[in-house]
């Protein structure tokens, strides 16, 4: 039967939406050569911490390595130490590569390859926290009380070395075990009190299945369809990076003469919050009044069809997220009235990877200044709307290049199974000319379903329609 036929990989080539979005495919010869012969321009004068025993953990096979983590545990709290690469200190600002970065804004991911911020001499070599080498770095210090709250934080200019370059898996197989490594023994403990706290603020954290598009090992150029795998250790470590962000944004708003760059994001509209209850009212899930969106969420089950849904719709509730910059210009913009991040309930700026992201270069910049007592360099006030500006545009480009990527994907595996039934778990009803959105498991893909399968219903549906050349899907309901 034709149900029965498992499709697991596809051929698919990528250049075509690299070609679309106009992804820069190499680097001025000037800007190569600016990043081959780099140096640090604070050599000799940054704090040796060397003797800290940092270690990074990121995805396996990465080398453009943001992130160094050393946490401790004593008697009255934690100590982090969170090293981020000093990108600014070998990046000249009047530049051929400073240039070339402005344009590009961050690095984008595809599935056949990178198109990174920074020539990878620079972002995988010279500047990464690859292991046994010394580093320039900026240096965050916290200090946490024993339920993980900030005492006091700063940030300075500093050399470390790392001890080794960890995986999320290995991570959380060692924290299984009990083997973690000294520097992050403490590391479950703080990520859990962290995420309590973030849901004590209100923060909302989605889990929805993550589409990843992967090589099939087994077959070369043919690409499949996953579910990318979260443990805790990824949110243990998420924590890490979000603390620190909460911190700059402090440090910059706190400021006698507040500079900055945030990233935002409103508070969802009531409208929205009392859409979510009613959808939780017919699917039979608890939610009292007093509780917070993501206190609910967080104690649903996501992979059950209500959890699903429920996750889904919340999408909806975290939108109008923006680069809101203050304190530049001709006329410096105030201080934004409403400075939080709705999603995290709290200010926060991007600072924890520069080597993928324009802006944590200039954020970086300014809280060294503020924790230095010095002035904020003249590069960073003249150029932190620009940088502003090329966030916001290349993170809409990301954001279509990855989904023109997973619906490539998508439709290529699945053209020769048009007529086939799956399963399905129906996350949005169909509303007016808009059809229904459906959560396929196997293989891993969200469509739209015409017809009007009922809202968090698991339904059997029939594909009926799939175009690589258009990069569109389409189920019908019902099957038969």
């Amino acid at each position: 039967m034709e149900l029965h036929r498992r499709i697991r990989s596809a051929p698919v080539d990528f250049g075509a939406v690299r070609t679309e979005f106009d992804l820069p495919t190499g680097y001025p010869d000037a800007a190569v050569t600016e990043a081959r012969d780099a140096i640090d321009a604070f050599a000799g004068l940054r704090r040796d911490r060397t003797d800290l025993a940092f270690v990074t953990i990121d995805p396996p096979g990465a080398m453009d390595l943001d992130q160094a983590v050393h946490l401790t545990r004593g008697a009255t709290g934690f100590t982090l130490h969170y090293a981020i690469a000093d990108v600014a200190a070998v990046v000249r600002p009047d530049g051929a590569l400073a240039a070339a970065t402005r344009s590009r804004g961050q690095t984008y991911y595809l599935p056949d390859g990178t198109v990174p911020l920074h020539p990878p001499v620079l972002s995988e070599g010279a500047a990464s926290l690859l292991p046994d080498v010394d580093r320039p770095v900026a240096l965050w210090t916290v200090d946490l009380d024993s339920r993980a709250a900030p005492r006091s934080y700063r940030v300075e200019r500093a050399l470390i070395r790392s001890r080794a370059r960890l995986d999320y898996a290995g991570v959380q197989a060692a924290a299984d075990a009990g083997t973690l490594p000294a520097a992050i023994a403490g590391l479950p403990e703080f990520g859990a009190l962290r995420i309590e706290a973030g849901l004590q603020r209100g923060a909302i954290a989605l889990r929805l299945p993550a589409q990843s598009v992967v090589a099939d090992d087994g077959v070369s150029g043919h690409w499949r369809l996953a579910l990318e795998p979260r443990t805790a250790a990824d949110d243990w470590n998420e924590q890490v990076s979000l603390l620190v962000g909460m911190c700059a944004a402090r440090i910059m708003l706190d400021a006698p003469e507040p500079v900055g760059l945030l990233r935002t994001m409103p508070a969802p509209p009531d409208s929205a919050v009392a859409a979510m209850r009613r959808t939780a009212a017919a699917l039979g899930v608890a939610w009292p009044a007093e509780q917070p969106v993501g206190r609910m969420l967080a104690g649903l089950d996501p992979n059950t069809p209500a959890g699903l849904v429920l996750n889904s719709e919340a999408t909806t509730l975290l939108r109008g997220a923006a680069y809101t910059v203050f304190g530049v210009g001709a006329e410096p913009a105030a201080v934004p009235d409403a400075p939080a991040h709705s999603g995290l309930g709290a200010p926060y700026a991007h600072v924890t990877a520069p080597l993928r992201r324009l802006s944590d270069r200039f954020t970086t910049e300014i809280c060294l200044a503020r924790c230095a007592g010095t002035a904020i360099p003249d590069w960073v006030r003249t150029g932190l709307t620009e940088a502003a500006n090329a966030m916001k545009r290349s993170d809409s480009t990301a954001n279509k290049v990855d989904r023109a990527c997973v619906d490539l994907t998508e439709a290529t595996l699945l053209a020769p199974r048009i007529g086939a039934e799956f399963d399905a778990v129906v996350l949005r009803e169909a509303a007016g000319a808009k059809p229904a959105e459906i959560f396929v498991a196997d293989p891993p893909i969200l469509a739209p379903c015409t017809g009007e399968p009922p809202e968090g219903a698991r339904v059997g549906v029939r594909l009926i329609g799939a175009d690589p050349a258009a990069r569109h899907v389409r189920f019908g309901y019902p099957a038969t």
